[in-house]
């Protein structure tokens, strides 16, 4: 992501407050871009359709069977978004770019034949009393959303960003019309205009990708020969978004903090609203994740793999090195800084917002803890991002199931304590994996002159 990074420091050159307004949005829509417009999407379609025309029970039907939809092809594609970025990387730096493509299309079609079992076996055991059409719409928003997943993170190591949110927000756009102009035909209407938009932004990035990467054969499946695969970044993307979900899906399943809405999938109100709104306000931590961290620390990163391939001198590689400790130092500080002014905000705002949304204030607790576990997570992500450029993935890997142990440990405690305790699950068990990454990306930093020399 540091491509963008330099992108928008050409902005922060002009030197005027236009600009510096101009580039940190730049990088807040760029950063949560695409899964803030898919949840605005769904908000959007359930409001524009509380009206006598659809009953307000399909919408929730609609909105819930949507959040799994997304929960659950995240946490599948996960297998391989951050196997095929590094084997993208790693073609691109040997300058095959030829076998991209191709391998690509092999990872998509694989992809896609296992959702789709996935998703026939789902559509056929858990919906006994849907409509036929139902099922096919849920079977096939599954498996194009998978797909969307894994082209957006190619996309992304791309640095096409402008192309991801311009696509994303066109995508969206045509899923509300869609839903809107078929929703005399209630939830099965809902959901085919959700699968219209998807596929429309899906055939978009597909469009685009064709054309950066012609493929000279059709596909091929080189990806997943033994040189090429990374298990541990296949685990790792799975254990991630599994440790992000973990928490909801308890809250789901419980029957105090739930209730049933379409067949096996439950919601949670009191849990739903606040995390939501505690996910927006990371934003402006994002922003400064991409625009400071990554932008920062590469230059220094850079900088000091170059001066060893080099053979520089070692006075300048210990003072890329020490750049390298000062840029995350200020990126991490910076990024707490801003996220706790927003978070303030949202503090502030916090028991309007939850009367708005019809829900009691004394769950405003609840919002506060999610806050800072949201928080929390934005330092977690620039932490591990450090710890993916010096190559710890054995580091990252034990960090990410730490993760989900701890947020599924403590959330189920959390339930059992009570709901003044709701929230603190999530928010105790980033806490605790934030501190442990400090602890040892100061360790790492403070002897990586030594691996890199001596462990070669």
């Amino acid at each position: 992501m540091a491509g963008i990074g330099f992108e928008l420091r050409k902005i922060l050159k002009r030197d005027n407050l236009v600009s510096l307004v101009q580039a940190y949005g730049f990088a807040a829509v760029i950063s949560s871009g695409p899964w803030l417009l898919s949840i605005f999407g769904i908000l959007v379609i359930g409001m524009l359709n509380y009206s006598l025309t659809v009953p307000n029970r399909f919408i929730e039907e609609f909105q819930v069977s949507v959040t799994y939809l997304i929960a659950f092809s995240l946490i599948l594609s996960g297998v391989f978004q951050l196997a095929f970025t590094r084997f993208t990387a790693d073609r691109l730096f040997e300058k095959r770019r030829h076998l991209i493509g191709p391998a690509f299309y092999g990872v998509t079609l694989v992809l896609t034949a296992v959702s789709g079992v996935c998703g026939v076996l789902a559509t056929l055991f858990l919906f006994p009393e849907q409509s036929v059409l139902f099922r096919l719409l849920f079977l096939a928003a599954f498996v194009v959303l998978c797909n969307i997943w894994i082209a957006t993170i190619f996309l992304s190591g791309m640095k096409r960003y402008k192309q991801i949110v311009w696509l994303y927000f066109l995508g969206y756009t045509v899923t509300v019309l869609g839903a809107q102009l078929l929703r005399g035909w209630q939830l099965e209407g809902l959901m085919a205009g959700f699968l219209i938009g998807q596929s429309f932004l899906l055939f978009g990035m597909m469009v685009l990708i064709a054309r950066d990467f012609p493929a000279q054969t059709l596909m091929s499946f080189d990806f997943f020969s033994g040189k090429y695969l990374y298990p541990s970044l296949m685990l790792i993307g799975v254990l991630y978004n599994l440790a992000v979900w973990v928490d909801k899906f308890i809250f789901w399943f419980t029957t105090e903090t739930s209730q049933a809405i379409i067949g096996p999938l439950r919601a949670s109100v009191i849990y739903d609203m606040p995390v939501f709104l505690a996910y927006v306000s990371i934003i402006p931590g994002m922003a400064i994740f991409l625009l400071r961290l990554e932008t920062d620390f590469v230059e220094e990163y850079d900088g000091f793999y170059y001066a060893v391939r080099t053979g520089g001198s070692l006075e300048t590689i210990e003072r890329f090195r020490n750049g390298m400790v000062a840029t995350v130092r200020l990126g991490i500080f910076e990024i707490v800084k801003v996220q706790a002014m927003a978070s303030l905000i949202l503090l502030i705002a916090g028991e309007q917002l939850l009367t708005w949304m019809g829900i009691s204030t004394l769950y405003l607790p609840l919002l506060y803890v999610d806050v800072i576990g949201a928080g929390l997570q934005v330092v977690l992500l620039g932490i591990l991002n450090v710890f993916f450029y010096l190559d710890k993935r054995r580091i990252v890997l034990w960090l990410c199931f730490a993760f989900v142990v701890l947020n599924l440990l403590f959330t189920w405690i959390s339930i059992l304590l009570g709901p003044a305790f709701y929230g603190y699950g999530f928010a105790v068990s980033v806490l605790v994996v934030v501190v442990g990454s400090f602890v040892l990306l100061s360790r790492k930093l403070a002897v990586l002159e030594y691996e890199t020399f001596m462990l070669q």
